[in-house]
């Protein structure tokens, strides 16, 4: 009998939420797998082989083109609808995120860091003065992030909870197509308005120069410019939020290392712990989706032409090879080359910012708040199963 094939994503592992699957381990290097639609692209576990993969641009990040193995229908159709430059491939890909570019390098987010280091005391204080326990997720991994990217981008933090409802749509494996069209549209159809706004009295923030620099001379649609920002808001809170509670929540399990984190006055420790965290934690866990345009050799097997390529990150961030021992979260392993953020051209635009938010975050709240706990037995902390961006829904702490 020919052997079963896997059905993918897979449960990540019951004895500890923190892990992917040991099913991952069991596929091998690249194996088929099944999707939702009953389609069965390839699966690449091995770090080395996802990297040459995401660098390859053979294989194609377009969503629309035939044999992409979306995450969920209601995630093709949105794309298919209102397509940013992630799913797009060069030049217009490179066109676009060239435009972008400017406005996430290293040096323009550390100048952000006072303003992130004021975002974060100004909601530890509002922790400190309210009730106990708290939600730490609505009352601080949430809005940090919100605040941030709301500040970049020029959008008013005051429709931050319009924007979070629909983001979340967005990334819920259990949104139907018309739920991700509606709140895609809905998301698309306030930032025009935001961008017309803007065309009529310009800002100096990360939309009002999109619209004064490249609306203005015809490089760029008011669309483009709409679905740029549709990528940065959700793409820009969700990842950064679910960082911050989830690894508060791995580091509350494993005291010593909080200890070492909350009492270091040296940075790099913080920026070790940082990427340590986001290789262990693996928050984005569909994998990343290619279509290869020709036939090509991968790990020994024959991809052809037209056929999906799914790259777990979450097994090729514990691969035992480029991390020893790599479930063991240790924030002193030089863990940089994780590939949390990707690799290759499509890598994370606005993992610079991402970073320094992180090193602020866990560089204070455990110093500000030391006797930081759970309020609820760790069993009983509801998980994000249901959502291709992993975390916490609640995560109710006390002091």
């Amino acid at each position: 009998m020919p052997e079963a094939i896997p059905a993918f994503p897979m449960p990540r592992a019951a004895h500890c939420p923190f892990d992917p699957s040991p099913q991952l381990r069991e596929v091998g290097p690249i194996s088929r797998v099944r999707i939702w639609d009953g389609s069965t692209p390839w699966l690449v576990t091995d770090y080395d082989v996802q990297r040459a993969v995401l660098a390859d641009q053979r294989f194609s990040a377009d969503s629309g083109k035939p044999g992409y193995p979306a995450q969920t229908e209601a995630i093709l159709v949105q794309r298919e609808k209102s397509k940013a430059f992630i799913s797009m491939d060069d030049p217009e890909h490179d066109r676009q995120r060239k435009m972008l570019t400017r406005h996430f390098t290293i040096k323009r987010m550390e100048g952000m860091r006072p303003r992130i280091q004021q975002i974060v005391d100004g909601l530890i204080d509002d922790m400190l003065a309210g009730p106990k326990p708290v939600d730490l997720v609505t009352a601080f991994a949430l809005p940090v992030p919100s605040l941030v990217i709301c500040d970049l981008l020029g959008v008013p933090y005051s429709a931050h909870d319009f924007f979070q409802s629909r983001s979340t749509k967005l990334v819920a494996r259990n949104t139907t197509s018309d739920q991700a069209v509606k709140a895609g549209d809905e998301l698309k159809a306030y930032l025009l308005d935001l961008v017309a706004a803007k065309e009529k009295q310009p800002t100096d923030d990360m939309i009002g120069r999109l619209v004064t620099d490249q609306l203005a001379t015809g490089a760029l649609t008011r669309d483009e410019i709409a679905a740029m920002a549709v990528l940065m808001l959700s793409a820009g809170h969700e990842t950064t939020a679910n960082m911050i509670a989830l690894g508060t929540l791995a580091l509350l399990r494993d005291p010593a290392q909080l200890a070492e984190i909350r009492d270091t006055d040296a940075p790099d420790l913080i920026v070790n712990a940082v990427e340590e965290l986001l290789r262990y934690l693996n928050i984005t866990t569909g994998g990343r989706r290619r279509v290869a345009t020709e036939d090509i050799e991968v790990a020994g097997r024959l991809v052809r032409a037209g056929e999906g390529i799914i790259l777990a990150n979450e097994a090729g961030n514990r691969d035992e090879v480029q991390f020893p021992e790599p479930d063991r979260l240790d924030i002193h392993r030089q863990a940089r080359h994780h590939i949390a953020f990707g690799y290759g051209v499509h890598q994370c635009l606005g993992q610079p910012l991402a970073r320094v938010e992180l090193q602020v975050v866990y560089s204070t709240l455990y110093r500000r708040i030391p006797t930081l706990e759970l309020a609820i037995p760790f069993e009983e902390v509801p998980f994000k199963h249901d959502n291709f961006v992993y975390g916490v829904h609640s995560l109710p702490v006390t002091w």
